[in-house]
């Protein structure tokens, strides 16, 4: 297995099923669309695993017998709906929030890199909490290319200024591990998120990890005291 890179410069994180548990209010907003369309709800399961594909996949989750046109015409109310709902019952995953303060005592750097359109992404972020934490947001729309591709993962090693040889690249989605592993970065899979229905041990990670405290672990950070 690849040894973790001496002199950690930082982490970067995808947000949605890695760093927050956003499903409840994706599961809410999408509610909130079959009531107004007249359609019966599915079940929030097989939702929650797709919540990382963006808002057709979970839109296809009720709709999808309406094709692909009708679906597409139903994303704008969608995302309108999830935009009311934003952070009303999103939380960090257990854990994060430990792990966050251990990276920042042991003054590291630490960023998001999401597929999440930036008006949504901002705003979810700052109402966490987390705007003037972030060393670097770089969001699905912010570049014309998005995760698996490598540049978003760069230009958030650049913007947050760390080596990407030196970072540490965290995701609960296959496409988070080809980003951060094309961009030159360690990667972490997370079992704790989404998964969008794969198994994390077949995506080629340099380390596959169950909890949030196991990457303190790994980088060797010790528990902030007050």
């Amino acid at each position: 297995m690849k040894p973790l890179p001496e002199n950690i410069q930082g982490v970067l994180f995808d947000l949605d099923g890695t760093l927050l548990d956003s499903a409840p209010d994706l599961y809410a907003a999408l509610l909130a669309q079959c009531t107004e369309e007249g359609a019966p709800p599915p079940p929030y399961a097989p939702v929650r695993e797709v919540v990382s594909r963006g808002a057709r996949a979970v839109l296809r989750c009720a709709f999808a017998d309406r094709g692909e046109p009708a679906l597409e015409a139903l994303v704008p109310r969608y995302l309108q709906l999830y935009q009311d709902m934003l952070a009303q019952q999103t939380r960090s995953f257990d854990g994060v929030d430990e792990l966050l303060a251990r990276i920042e005592a042991h003054g590291l750097r630490w960023g998001i890199v999401t597929n999440k359109a930036a008006f949504l992404t901002d705003e979810l972020v700052a109402r966490i909490g987390w705007s003037q934490r972030a060393s670097a947001v770089v969001s699905g729309d912010t570049l014309a290319v998005k995760k698996p591709d490598p540049a978003p993962v760069l230009l958030a090693c650049e913007r947050a200024g760390v080596v990407p040889a030196q970072s540490l690249f965290v995701g609960d989605d296959r496409r988070d591990i080809l980003a951060g592993a094309a961009a030159g970065l360690y990667t972490v899979a997370v079992s704790w998120g989404y998964l969008d229905g794969g198994d994390p041990h077949t995506w080629g990670a340099d380390k596959i990890l169950n909890h949030p405290a196991e990457l303190a672990e790994l980088l060797q950070l010790q528990p902030v005291t007050a």
